[in-house]
C-alpha cells in the first residue's frame, strides 16, 4: 500500500511506528465488513486515517472458496507454502482450468467515525505448481488473466497496476484526498 500511496502528501505510517499492535478478529460476514473492522479500530486507537483491507482468494471450482478464510484454511501455524499445498490437494480432482479471483475491499475509516469503501479483484486461474518468487501468499499459484505469468513473478510496478489491491486503491484514492483536504 506504501508504493500506492506515494502519491499523497501525507506522513503515512505503519501500526508499528505508531507503537500499535492491536488485534482485531476477522469474524465479519464479508470482506469489507472485516477491512471496516480493522480499519475503525486502528483509527480509534490512532487518531489517525487509517486504511485497511480484507482480501481473499475465491476458486470457481471449490464454489468461491477459500474466500473469506483464504488466510485460515489451515490451522494456525501453517505456512503459506502449507496453503498452497492444501489448495492445491483440493482442486485435484476437477478439471482445469482452475479459474479464480483475488477479491480486496477496502476501509477508510477516519477519526471522526467515517467509513468509505472500496473494492477490487484481478482474474486468474491456479496453476498446478508455483512459479515465481515475488509475492506471498497465493501469489505463486494465481496466474493473472492475460498476462501468463502468477502475481509472484509479475514486476512489482505492473502488480501495483493491475492487482486486487491496487484496484480498490485506486478506487479510495480520490475519497482520501477529499478527506485530507487535498486537491484532486
Amino acid at each position: 500500500m506504501r508504493a500506492l500511496l506515494e502519491q499523497i502528501p501525507a506522513r503515512l505510517a505503519d501500526p508499528a511506528t505508531l507503537g500499535l499492535a492491536l488485534q482485531v478478529e476477522e469474524t465479519g460476514r464479508d470482506y469489507a465488513e472485516n477491512a471496516q473492522r480493522k480499519a475503525q479500530a486502528y483509527a480509534t486507537a490512532s487518531g489517525w486515517f487509517t486504511l485497511a483491507d480484507d482480501t481473499g482468494l475465491e476458486v470457481d471450482a471449490l464454489a468461491g472458496a477459500p474466500g473469506l478464510h483464504s488466510a485460515r484454511l489451515l490451522q494456525p501455524g501453517a505456512t503459506d507454502a502449507d496453503r498452497r499445498a492444501r489448495l492445491l490437494e483440493l482442486l485435484a480432482p476437477f478439471p482445469r482450468p482452475w479459474t479464480a479471483r483475488f477479491r480486496c475491499a477496502m476501509a477508510l475509516a477516519g477519526p471522526d467515525g467515517r467509513i468509505d469503501w472500496a473494492s477490487g479483484e484481478c482474474l486468474g486461474q491456479i496453476v498446478p505448481s508455483p512459479r515465481g518468487a515475488a509475492g506471498f501468499g497465493y501469489d505463486p499459484l494465481f496466474e493473472v488473466e492475460h498476462t501468463r505469468q502468477t502475481m509472484a513473478e509479475l514486476a512489482l510496478t505492473e502488480k501495483n497496476r493491475i492487482s486486487h489491491r491496487a484496484r480498490a486503491l485506486a478506487a479510495l484514492l480520490p475519497v482520501l484526498r477529499l478527506r485530507l483536504g487535498l486537491s484532486t
